[in-house]
């Protein structure tokens, strides 16, 4: 006979919904959980306001660019320009110029819209090639180590 043990088994970023879960047996964690106080899921992150320096409203986060291997942040896609969303510019920018900042409920950068506006982008219609070449010239635009280094 296997007896359960009646300890809460959790983890310094587990929920209350996962704890409830863990407390009736359940070692599955619950998949509609998006948001911890440490943790946030991709799909909350898209569509976030990134302010620059002075407050300013500078873009809004179109994407995450994820390193396969390491699974590690490499950039955000800010998006502004267009209409509705469609036909604006994208701007990779390194994951290590952003800090979430709760009391925008959004992400701080120490940059400009003119210094966005005038990083390394590509179009909404186009094909953006993700290779080292187009990293280097992001990372170096903005001052910051490449994430592969």
């Amino acid at each position: 006979m296997i007896l359960e043990d009646s300890r809460e088994r959790t983890t310094p970023f587990a929920s209350a919904t996962s704890r409830d879960a863990a407390l009736e047996g359940s070692d599955r964690q619950d998949a509609s959980i998006t948001e911890t106080h440490d943790l946030i899921a991709s799909d909350k992150v898209e569509g976030t306001a990134v302010y620059g320096l002075g407050g300013e409203h500078i873009g809004t986060i179109e994407r995450l660019i994820l390193e396969k291997r390491s699974g590690r942040v490499a950039y955000a896609v800010l998006s502004f320009g267009g209409f509705l969303g469609i036909g604006g510019d994208h701007y990779p920018l390194p994951w290590e110029k952003l800090t979430y900042d709760p009391d925008l409920s959004g992400y701080r950068t120490d940059l400009t819209r003119e210094q966005v506006e005038n990083a390394p982008k590509y179009h909404s219609d186009e094909e953006y090639k993700w290779n080292e070449e187009n990293g280097r010239q992001v990372y170096d635009y903005y001052g910051v180590p490449p994430y592969w280094m």
